[in-house]
């Protein structure tokens, strides 16, 4: 698994944009910036909809007034279903919803999850994590069911102690 230190694999996520789906890919996303992105199982399910993402958009203003330039989410599903979890959280235009249909990165990060026993197949491990220019600089990977070490409230104690550091 993708730990501290270590680059994030190259990798193109798709995102929808005001004129349809677009190739992004984590060069584009990530060099450069900081970014605190965080995945979880799918779009519209209980716990992603009304735990996790919620707290990131609540703390949207607080996490960018820490230094961070982009807020991006990503799951195992569709860009369509993406695009359309993006306007019913609204969350579009503020967090980056990212399409990884595939599992590619969650496959190549060492996240993914086999939730095949609850019919949903390959899916990603509930984490997140800021990436420095590409580079993880702090990890956090959900080991129980339930949103505690990869909500937003997590990710700000982390980005004020990395300030301090």
């Amino acid at each position: 698994m993708i730990a501290v230190g270590d680059k994030l694999p190259q990798t193109t996520f798709k995102t929808m944009t005001d004129d349809g789906a677009k190739a992004i890919t984590t060069a584009e996303i990530f060099s450069g910036k900081k970014v605190v992105l965080f995945g979880l199982p799918g779009a519209f399910t209980p716990t992603c909809s009304n735990n996790h993402l919620p707290g990131y958009l609540d703390n949207y203003d607080a996490i960018l007034a820490r230094g961070v330039d982009t807020i991006a989410v990503v799951a195992v599903n569709d860009v369509h279903v993406m695009g359309a979890w993006a306007r019913f959280s609204g969350g579009e235009g503020k967090i980056l919803y990212l399409a990884d249909g595939n599992g590619e990165f969650a496959k190549s990060t060492g996240l993914e999850a086999d939730l095949s026993g609850g019919g949903m197949g390959l899916r990603s491990k509930r984490f997140s994590m800021i990436v420095d220019d590409g580079k993880v600089t702090a990890l956090n990977v959900e080991t129980k069911p339930g949103v505690d070490e990869s909500g937003a409230a997590h990710i700000l104690e982390q980005l004020s102690v990395l300030a301090a550091a």
